[in-house]
């Protein structure tokens, strides 16, 4: 997907990188863009000294983001850094991280490569045994990343400072701001922002259920999952990592059904205030999905379509209930 965020690398630049992060005498054999992100600019490197290992390169700090995206790799590296300390859970080493802009004007960082494919990419050519293995341990592994509880509510990349509020709060300047963005861009919305704001009076009651700030991924869909032998070796792509309600995870998002990541999790969420805090989370994405659109300026006409045409099926069923 090619968006204005991505930023472009040359040989030269390459080269710099690797050699600041692994040692002078290390050089880049070869290099290949990755294309699967939305966001960040992927690099597949080969490096002299044998290994093979991805350069992630965010936009620069002049670039215009989401409010939700600025950080958003500190935020990746520090998850990721938690949850390999903690154990259980399969994701790549970081081998360094530099956002002092010294050398190239982005914050970038370096991690393992991680043999196997996402599992978007393979998942209809696999059986349904199979991708009910694969949902299950998903589902485990899920669970354990909820189960690492935070200090205070908010995206991981915020100043913990600046935490405190209750869940309640904290997701509805969430979720504000992200309208706020939509203004900025003068993104195409399914209603105002009056009746958007008029319809989520009856719904963040239902977030007072959720005290304790969980780790959440938020962006663990089927392309963030590797797989290989039928099994998923890593989870990567933790910059919208925050502290807040587990059911913010993709996998309880309306894109998805499986009872077997279900069975992996271990549990059921089917409570009318935990059916309340699904929609709503589901029309938070479905926002960011389309106002994202116009902030990277995305060419894939399709893909704009889809998430407009998404947005006003989500907006039409969060509306009627609020009826």
């Amino acid at each position: 997907m090619e968006s204005f965020t991505k930023v472009k690398l040359n040989d030269q630049e390459l080269s710099l990188l690797a050699a600041s992060a692994f040692g002078a005498d290390v050089a880049v054999v070869s290099s290949r863009e990755l294309t699967g992100g939305f966001f960040n600019t992927g690099y597949d490197l080969e490096l002299s000294d044998g290994r093979s290992v991805i350069l992630k390169v965010a936009p620069g700090p002049e670039t215009a983001v989401l409010s939700y995206e600025k950080n958003i790799m500190r935020a990746e590296v520090g998850a990721l850094r938690l949850v390999r300390a903690a154990g259980g859970i399969p994701v790549p080493e970081v081998y360094s991280y530099d956002e002092s802009l010294q050398l190239i004007p982005c914050p970038y960082f370096f991690m393992e490569k991680i043999e196997g494919e996402p599992y978007s990419d393979v998942k209809e050519s696999l059986s349904p045994e199979q991708r009910s293995s694969i949902e299950y341990e998903l589902g485990r592994y899920q669970r354990l990343i909820n189960e690492i509880k935070g200090p205070v509510f908010g995206l991981f990349g915020a100043d913990p400072a600046g935490g405190g509020m209750a869940w309640r709060e904290t997701f509805k300047a969430m979720l504000l701001n992200v309208l706020q963005d939509a203004v900025r861009l003068d993104a195409a919305l399914p209603a105002s922002l009056p009746e958007i704001e008029q319809a989520l009076g009856r719904y963040l009651p239902a977030l007072d259920a959720v005290t304790q700030p969980r780790l959440v991924h938020w962006d663990l869909w089927n392309g963030n999952i590797f797989v290989q032998d039928g099994r998923i070796v890593s989870i990567i792509d933790w910059e919208r990592a925050m502290w807040g309600d587990v059911l913010l995870e993709y996998y309880f998002r309306h894109f998805e059904n499986s009872e077997a990541f279900y069975e992996g999790y271990g549990t059921v969420f089917s409570s009318p205030d935990e059916l309340l805090r699904k929609r709503l989370y589901d029309l938070y994405l479905d926002l960011i999905m389309v106002i994202e659109c116009y902030s990277r300026q995305y060419k894939d006409e399709n893909h704009v379509n889809w998430a407009h045409e998404n947005l006003a099926e989500s907006w039409k069923l969060f509306s009627a209930v609020t009826g």
